[in-house]
């Protein structure tokens, strides 16, 4: 079986959840004698007919024109669409009907939500994250029901394993607060988490890579003023530091408009720490009853999960649950499975 991944081309520049994804998995499939290439963007449709069939990791813009040009020489994919919204699915049905009355009238007139529609519809099969998203895909986008499998994001094994006397002996912090993700992405919600924390007195440690938007700098300028902040620029997720980190704090929070579901927080459960977790994107599919769920628009209710989550006991469950349902190799089994039916 050779299978290729694809994406959207600055995958390596931005990093995150589908860089990770791409690689972990590719990892852990080869592990299990699946041979796996990652797109060359100089490939040819005779160089592209080695392959058994494409996988894509997203819906969006980004990877459309690859996808139209998948579907128009009939070479076969499947897609991890990687998608989510607020909005209600009768919201996206009415949005993405008028996209396609507009794209007759006017082409060249986009939604995204036309966009990933498309791309799902083209593919052989849709492998949302979450049931949310699954939902999402067929009453939302209309995507047929039967061409839709839910396959779960998955975690690497070594943060089972981490050692958090590495992050105390550099930075003398243990028993901390913390949050991961990049800096600068509103959907993150890291003002929220800066104001809520600002009546907590604890340390708290923030890691991330810095974008440089106007919100990244309203958020720098909370951080300084709060002394228990402390700011650690972009670690890679292969870094013992990073794995060291989610073992040394107590508390790991994720306060985000939404995740699908929050990777990160995948890492830091199963490095033992404590989770508190936006409700939206499917987190409680993962996390169930072992987290502390916020609202996200609201500060008192972030400040209040953390206060709590601080004077739980850390718990073995949820780094158990993660254990036995989310690590690669069990998600791998489950992805090969998808490609055997579609062979």
């Amino acid at each position: 079986m050779k299978i290729c991944f694809a994406t959207y081309a600055g995958v390596t520049f931005t990093g995150g959840g589908p860089f990770v994804k791409i690689n972990q998995l590719k990892k852990a499939l080869e592990k299990q004698d699946v041979q796996i290439d990652l797109f060359d963007y100089w490939e040819t449709p005779q160089r592209a007919k080695q392959y058994d069939f494409f996988h894509l990791f997203g819906a969006n813009l980004g990877i459309y024109n690859l996808a139209t040009q998948l579907q128009i020489r009939k070479f076969k994919y499947v897609v991890n669409p990687i998608i989510y919204s607020t909005h209600s699915n009768f919201y996206i049905r009415i949005i993405n009907g008028i996209g396609k009355t507009l794209k007759k009238i006017a082409p060249g007139f986009w939604f995204d939500y036309n966009i990933t529609a498309e791309i799902c519809n083209w593919s052989k099969f849709v492998l949302p994250n979450t049931k949310a998203e699954e939902k999402l895909c067929n009453k939302g986008l209309k995507i047929k029901k039967e061409k839709i499998t839910v396959i779960p994001n998955g975690v690497s094994e070594k943060f089972l394993y981490a050692n958090k006397s590495i992050f105390i002996r550099k930075f003398g912090l243990k028993d901390f607060i913390l949050f991961v993700g990049h800096i600068g992405y509103e959907r993150k919600n890291i003002l929220a988490f800066i104001k809520a924390c600002k009546s907590i007195n604890h340390p708290v440690v923030i890691i991330g890579k810095k974008i440089d938007n106007e919100y990244t700098r309203k958020i720098l300028s909370d951080i300084q003023l709060n002394k228990n902040i402390f700011l650690i620029e972009g670690l890679e997720n292969d870094d013992e530091l990073l794995a060291s980190a989610y073992a040394a704090c107590n508390v790991f929070v994720l306060p985000s408009l939404f995740e699908t579901p929050g990777r990160a927080a995948l890492e830091a459960g199963l490095a033992g720490a404590n989770i508190v977790i936006t409700p939206y994107g499917g987190t409680k599919e993962y996390f169930k009853d072992y987290a502390d769920y916020v609202n996200p628009h609201s500060i008192k209710s972030i400040k209040k999960a953390i206060e709590k989550s601080l004077n739980k006991t850390k718990s073995e469950e949820l780094r158990n649950h993660i254990k036995e349902n989310y690590l690669w190799d069990k998600i791998a089994e489950q992805t090969i499975s998808l490609y055997n039916t579609l062979i």
